[in-house]
């Protein structure tokens, strides 16, 4: 199970917000790059970084921050603001290594089957499902839909997608624990392999989301205010894998 470190990105710099409220943010003074380059001198081949901005406005605001990220060596799973073609391209030249699509794959799923399908794409897209009280959530998390994850998941099972990305906005940046349930169930319909967000405080956490056979595991509050450490969620998120 992967560890991604996430990197949430607002007018250049590195913030969290509180249940998806952009009206309550949580700014880290530093730069993005210094960050990144911890988290990878800790131990992460891994990084979650969100364009905070482009997921508000449906347009691409950070990709020289991607840049400057992806220059650190790290692997890195990118969204916020990728609704067109010519964005998935920008962000994998941009140095992504699998790009993550919500608003647009909810808003026009025929669009999203071909993108998915497209050779220079295959396995290159991550379905982004972000859910409120088991509803999916757009546009940066603020219109709310009637459909569901599992059912998505379902409908996605035999599609070649890099991951299907999960985060409960409710849990996210509350440090109140994962919504274990809600992520099992997604597990055990999902033919893609399934990262989770949302939640994550402490090393108890990341073990029974290691049981959900999980490909892996966004955590980021939690690291910023040191209730985790990274080289202690690694050895718990790669205990018994031996190809680590």
């Amino acid at each position: 199970m992967d560890i991604l470190p996430a990197i949430d990105l607002l007018a250049g710099k590195c913030v969290r917000l509180v249940q998806g409220h952009y009206d309550r943010v949580i700014e880290y003074e530093r730069d993005p790059v210094e960050v990144a380059n911890d988290f990878r001198q800790a131990g992460a081949t891994w990084l979650h970084v969100v364009d905070l901005q482009g997921a508000r406005c449906g347009e691409l605001q950070n990709l020289d921050a991607l840049k400057r990220l992806a220059a650190t060596g790290a692997r890195i799973e990118f969204g916020g603001g990728v609704r067109t073609e010519d964005a998935i391209r920008a962000a994998l030249d941009a140095g992504a290594e699998r790009v993550l699509i919500g608003t647009r794959a909810l808003e026009d799923w025929a669009w999203f089957e071909t993108v998915v399908h497209e050779p220079k794409f295959l396995n290159k897209v991550s379905l982004g499902l972000d859910a409120r009280l088991g509803k999916l959530a757009t546009h940066g998390w603020t219109i709310e839909t009637e459909r569901t994850a599992v059912e998505l998941a379902e409908e996605v099972a035999a599609w070649p997608l890099a991951t299907i990305c999960y985060t409960d906005i409710g849990r996210d940046g509350m440090l109140l624990g994962p919504n274990i349930e809600a992520i099992r169930a997604l597990a055990s319909v999902s033919g893609v392999p399934v990262v989770a967000a949302g939640g994550v405080t402490d090393l108890e956490d990341v073990r029974r989301l290691a049981q959900l056979n999980l490909e892996g595991v966004v955590i980021g509050r939690a690291f910023y205010e040191k209730t985790l450490e990274l080289k202690d969620v690694l050895e718990v998120a790669y205990a018994g894998d031996e190809g680590r």
